[in-house]
């Protein structure tokens, strides 16, 4: 990750816990300690506010940046746990539906990030670097960073999703395990349509991908088109349990996400497992051939959401009235490293 160069340096520390600022190949940086559990992450706020590195007993359990911190805020890449909005994976067609109006996105105000198919993906913060840390304090229970982005301030992401909203992104590590909470206030006059969610990219170093097994606690499968878009049919999931990974690839969108239980990647004893609350109640599964990865990404509704709720395909999209909050967390809890 670079030279640290300790050009400024801001910490709180109580206890068995930390959280600090740093400077890092220049880019400020963001560390909370768990001593006791040997478990530090590492978040970008200028890159996305991205938590580009977890370790545990220094093992490296998320993907990292492809490059140094300069490099990867120069040319940025998905790394660690992007955060996916104003729309999460892919909108078919350039327009959405929300309140019974139709918004055409536009190219040429601000750049849209394209799929294999030329689909609009991902939205238009993956990498946003406008994130301010208003908050980082460690005291006897947890660490944590509240980082804030004013959505509302940016005329080239209004252009393309006209609602007045602000987000709070929070990490906070407590006994071993890292909670990602998100606030988003609507601060437009309508009610705000909601399709949001992570990407994060997990890993288990120096095991085999072929050896990992996958426990996925959900219940329906989403029929995709050839464009990896829900076609609106949905069946009963069905998977083997524990799922193998050997000779498999996944990238599948389901439903029905038991909020009780834990999705968990194993190989070799080791184990990452992660729990999404009841606001996500959808699950994409991303395991490609290479690299060695597998992304458990809570959505709030399916790809697309938006345009198939229009169409009267898809009951779930959530919405934040005028005025009003909406707060949900995922969590992740390594074990065995």
């Amino acid at each position: 990750m670079g030279t640290l160069m300790l050009s400024q340096s801001v910490m709180t520390q109580a206890s068995n816990y930390s959280a600090e600022k740093q400077v890092i190949d220049g880019i400020e940086v963001v560390r909370l300690a768990d001593r006791a559990q040997h478990i530090e992450v590492s978040i970008c706020p200028s890159v996305g506010n991205i938590a580009f590195d977890m370790r545990v007993n220094g093992k490296p359990i998320l993907m990292a940046p492809p490059a140094g911190l300069a490099e990867w805020k120069a040319k940025p890449a998905q790394a660690g746990i992007p955060f996916l909005a104003p729309w999460a994976n892919r909108m078919d067609p350039d327009w959405f539906w929300a309140n019974g109006r139709k918004y055409v996105l536009n190219p040429d105000a601000a750049d849209l990030r394209r799929d294999a198919n030329g689909l609009a993906i991902h939205g238009l913060l993956l990498f946003a670097s406008g994130w301010q840390v208003i908050k980082l304090n460690a005291g006897d229970d947890s660490a944590e960073a509240v980082s804030r982005l004013e959505f509302w301030r940016h005329p080239e992401w209004m252009s393309q999703f006209p609602f007045a909203h602000a987000v709070d992104l929070t990490y906070r590590l407590s006994n071993g395990t890292l909670e990602v909470r998100t606030t988003i206030h609507n601060e437009s006059r309508d009610p705000m349509p909601l399709l949001i969610g992570f990407h994060p990219w997990y890993q288990i170093p120096g095991v085999p991908r072929d050896s990992w097994k996958l426990h996925l606690p959900v219940r329906e499968h989403y029929t995709l088109s050839s464009k990896l878009v829900p076609t609106g049919e949905k069946k009963a999931a069905n998977l083997p349990d524990p799922l193998p990974l050997s000779g498999r690839q996944l990238d599948d969108v389901f439903g029905g996400v038991n909020s009780s239980d834990e999705f968990w990647v194993e190989g070799a004893g080791q184990r990452i497992s992660v729990r999404f609350g009841p606001k996500f109640p959808v699950a994409v599964i991303y395991a490609p051939k290479t690299p060695n990865v597998v992304c458990f990404e809570p959505m709030t509704g399916v790809t697309n959401a938006f345009n198939l709720a229009h169409a009267g395909l898809y009951k779930g999209l959530q919405s934040i009235a005028p005025g009003a909050s909406w707060t949900e967390s995922f969590w992740i809890r390594p074990s065995g490293f």
